[in-house]
């Protein structure tokens, strides 16, 4: 098992990523020492793993309440939320009540939402089970829920307790959901780590495969670099808005196609293409270079080009971004190999890397989508 930490005073806590973590009394006794636990999943994840997960606690002397919602991206709104107060309230849960949120980014960033707010706060543990929340969203205290105007418009900053990896679930995920995490395993190469990226290129074959020793190594190295930016800029008010490379052309694409037509990890896939693309146009990074991240992203199983939107249409979904500092929007772009810079953008270079990189027929999308 690999521990890592972040670190965040008083509010510290551990990752913890191994194989048959479920299943550890110890490690449960250890993490969660509340009589009440609340399972929260979905319909996907739940029957794999909810029941054993049960049986863990039911051994630990705790009460369980299995709460199962919808699968996909529009479990992430506000009927859904208010779902899950009405399970809290109807089971008189209390403030010393722990949340586990079983599941992907989704069910994390639901379940921590409501653990933010319920009773103004109670305690979670994040458990999960797809690649892309392993390495990303279940790390760093990021909860909410969307918006129809936006994505993770609405939500708070609000720690779990810990953060436990089983890397056995991921034999279960499919081969897209796989593809859509390594998007964000990518992503911690070309904006924080050079040499991380180029084992990414030489790796990215068993990544693919579920080599578990590969998978380790990529995850661990993937949250060891998002802990340490969290560790230095908590609430994002500075370096840690560089972990949005590629997403406010990604979750543009998302709200402009819909949410769920695209996974996540797909739309941040053809982001990052565009983000380096646009890197390039401002002399921040060489044509070569754009051409590495393009061949990873591909190898990766991910979309290297994006939605053909009208231009306009492009600018007032970036418009729409937690990033918009003063009605302008600051794009996250590399800085060379390992680096990032944050910035605003001229809109001749944006609308230039639109016509370049965005050239997938809508109809083209939507058939793929269904």
């Amino acid at each position: 098992m690999v521990e890592l930490k972040v670190s965040l005073g008083e509010r510290s806590y551990p990752i913890l990523i191994g194989p048959s973590l479920l299943d550890d009394t110890t490690i449960w006794s250890q993490q969660c020492p509340a009589r009440t636990v609340v399972i929260i999943s979905n319909s996907v994840v739940s029957p794999l793993y909810a029941a054993r997960l049960k049986t863990v606690f039911q051994k630990l002397g705790k009460r369980v309440i299995e709460l199962t919602l919808p699968d996909g991206e529009e479990t992430k709104r506000w009927e859904i939320l208010n779902q899950v107060y009405d399970a809290l309230l109807e089971s008189r849960c209390d403030r010393k009540t722990t949340l586990i949120a079983l599941g992907g980014g989704v069910i994390g960033d639901l379940t921590g939402f409501a653990a933010a707010t319920y009773q103004r706060g109670v305690p979670f543990i994040q458990v999960p089970t797809t690649l892309l929340s392993q390495v990303d969203s279940s790390v760093g205290g990021k909860t909410g829920i969307n918006h129809p105007l936006g994505k993770n418009m609405i939500g708070a900053f609000y720690q779990p307790r810990a953060v436990l990896m089983d890397i056995d679930t991921l034999k279960t995920l499919p081969e897209r959901e796989l593809s859509a995490g390594l998007a964000e395993v990518i992503k911690y190469g070309a904006i924080a780590d050079a040499e991380f990226f180029s084992w990414l290129e030489a790796n990215m074959a068993q990544l693919r495969e579920c080599n578990p020793e590969v998978l380790t190594t990529a995850i661990s190295r993937s949250c060891a670099i998002k802990a340490d930016v969290v560790g230095q800029d908590e609430r994002e008010s500075g370096i840690r808005a560089i972990l949005n490379f590629g997403h406010t052309f990604g979750h543009a694409i998302e709200s402009g196609l819909g949410y769920g037509v695209w996974l996540h990890g797909e739309a941040i896939g053809a982001g990052m293409v565009m983000a380096a693309v646009l890197s390039a146009k401002l002399g921040l990074i060489d044509n070569a270079l754009v051409e590495r991240l393009r061949r990873l992203v591909a190898a990766a199983g991910l979309p290297i080009a994006a939605p053909n939107f009208p231009a306009q249409r492009w600018l007032d979904l970036m418009a729409i971004d937690k990033k918009t500092s003063d009605g302008e929007v600051r794009y996250i772009l590399m800085d060379g190999l390992g680096r990032a810079k944050i910035t605003p953008v001229p809109e001749a270079q944006l609308r230039a890397t639109l016509a370049e990189t965005a050239t997938l027929d809508l109809a083209f999308v939507s058939l793929q989508a269904a």
